[in-house]
């Protein structure tokens, strides 16, 4: 098959008491100049050390894997029946104007569109032994640890350093749900959003190794009216993006008065009270008139996604804690037209066709360019703990998932997964959460899920949602599943965390993330350490082309 090089030039960036609401209300060179700061000498005593010479070199000077954009999912040893894959790679008529994105990748299920590169599985993490360094740390350590805050520094950091890139600027977000009002604006005057949304199925969930949250900042014109903040303007306009990103009619917000703000949100043909958004042409506010392009997010949006480890609280629920493992950035720099964007899609296709290898355009401390209107950079842990600026090849992790899936919507995931209207605002809690079925099928998201992927992750190797999920016979456990909520379905014992967040410090330690960030400990049988692409991933009949990301929340 072909080969492109990948020229690299300069550094690019991609992408706890006090937070049981996260998952559950409980009222019981630049890489190595951040991060190493006051702070970090609790976060050093508590972990195993390693000798230099033991950890991966971090540098964007040089890549070891150029398929890094290919996740570590997509060598799974499926056994032709077991189908994961449906969740990423859809099959869809192209030719139809109702989705933005066209990849149409469902083919994929079907066959390995691997370069010569791409056929060798280079997360070699995934096959290491960790038990030993499990029993180095104690629980009590561990505790300690994910319960810190390698937050707050960061900003500090990065601006000593003279990073150029995106600086986070949400006061507290280690505090996670204390860090915002109940409708999920930040208290700090930032004007970031959380949202309550349904983790996407696999890897994500938190029994596989993290807990995480998302936020969304519009930009200042669509935040106010008349050159002043309007709470109800500023929800207004995020649910008219979340009406076009998920493409429905209408959504519930609290009651507004209609006539305080001047527009007749659903357009009735009165001004009064009211607690339904309609789809509208344009946004509102200051913004009334840019048009609302179709499932694309205006321009100058900004997401912030944190991925934590797992907390575990005294009662052995599981909550999101202050450490995080990474902080993933993103920002709309252009909303563009439809037709470029279903071209690049096609060349995008093409490209995987033929055999080409990944070419992401550098744009320095500013990140990735993902092509798609997108600039992508994130943070990631140091040996000490801190939070530092991705390398090159950490950076392309990301990519893959934001640049060249056919499962998302303007490149993004956990948008379209928002609980729909005013009842979805408001930091993440997974707890009384309904097992909402995907738009496009009948029955639990997560359901389906572990009856066509044959298992609590993509590598069938969580033996705990076996156990819980499943009977002696290998079925799945409908009626179990059909009666519990998305905390119970997704959240691992207290035992099996402390085994999670322990075996993710040994990569942390090692700084070894461009091998895998996968937090296992035994290594794993049902991966391919090399595809043969004569066998295909999945039988005919195992294959399914019609899930969407989407939620019924109805």
């Amino acid at each position: 098959m072909p080969r492109y090089l990948i020229a690299l030039s300069g550094l690019v960036i991609i992408s706890a008491t006090s937070l049981y609401a996260c998952y559950g209300n409980n009222d019981s060179d630049k890489q190595a100049d951040t991060g190493n700061q006051a702070g970090t000498e609790k976060s050093v005593s508590l972990l195993p050390a390693v000798a230099f010479s033991e950890q991966t070199e971090v540098t964007s000077d040089k890549i070891l894997n150029n398929e890094a954009s290919i996740p570590s999912q997509c060598y799974t040893d499926t056994e032709s029946e077991h189908n994961p894959c449906y969740t990423c790679h859809q099959m869809y008529d192209r030719r139809k104007d109702n989705r933005l994105n066209k990849l149409d990748d469902g083919a994929l299920q079907g066959a390995y569109i691997f370069s010569d590169v791409g056929v060798t599985n280079h997360w070699k993490n995934l096959f290491k032994d960790r038990q030993e360094w499990l029993e180095m740390v104690s629980d009590e350590a561990i505790i300690k640890y994910i319960n810190e805050n390698n937050y707050s520094n960061l900003a500090e950091n990065l601006n000593r350093s003279g990073w150029k890139g995106f600086i986070p600027d949400l006061k507290d977000f280690h505090l996670g749900s204390s860090a915002f009002d109940e409708q999920g604006l930040a208290l700090d005057g930032s004007y970031w959003v959380a949202f309550n949304y349904k983790p996407f199925p696999g890897t994500f969930w938190p029994t596989n190794g993290s807990t995480d949250d998302v936020i969304v900042r519009l930009a200042k014109e669509f935040r106010e009216k008349e050159g002043m903040f309007d709470k109800d303007i500023y929800f207004i306009n995020l649910t008219i993006a979340e009406l076009n990103i998920k493409d429905i009619e209408s959504a519930s917000i609290w009651p507004v008065d209609e006539n305080r703000i001047g527009f007749d949100i659903d357009q009735n043909g009165i001004l009064s009270t009211t607690e339904t958004v309609v789809k509208s042409e344009n946004y509102i506010g200051d913004a009334q008139n840019t048009p609302v392009e179709y499932q694309q997010f205006p321009q100058g949006t900004e997401l912030m996604h944190s991925v934590r480890y797992v907390g575990i609280a005294e009662d052995d629920s599981i909550f999101v804690p202050q450490r995080m493992k990474e902080l993933r950035y993103m920002k709309k720099i252009s909303v563009l037209p439809r037709s470029t964007i279903t071209s690049r899609y096609d060349n995008e296709r093409k490209e995987k066709l033929i055999g080409l290898l990944p070419n992401f355009i550098n744009r320095g401390d500013l990140g990735f360019d993902n092509g798609q209107g997108w600039f992508i950079q994130g943070f990631i842990e140091n040996y000490d703990g801190e939070l530092r600026p991705q390398s090159y090849e950490e950076g392309m992790f990301c990519m893959g998932c934001h640049a060249a899936i056919g499962t998302t919507i303007d490149s993004t995931f956990s948008y379209a997964r928002k609980i729909t209207g005013a009842e979805g605002w408001g930091y993440i809690n997974l707890k009384g959460m309904k097992d909402a079925p995907s738009v496009s099928e009948p029955g639990g998201e997560i359901l389906n899920y572990l009856k066509r992927a044959g298992g609590g992750s993509e590598f069938r190797e969580n033996p705990e949602m076996v156990e819980r999920w499943y009977t002696t016979a290998g079925e799945v456990d409908h009626e179990k599943i059909n009666n519990s909520d998305v905390y119970t379905l997704l959240a691992p014992s207290r035992k099996r965390a402390l085994k999670l967040n322990k075996a993710y410090t040994e990569i942390v330690r090692h700084q070894s993330f461009i091998y895998g960030r996968d937090a296992t400990w035994i290594p794993a049988k049902n991966v391919y350490t090399e595809v043969d692409e004569s066998i295909p991933p999945l039988h005919s009949e195992k294959r399914h082309y019609g899930w969407d990301i989407r939620l019924n929340w109805n």
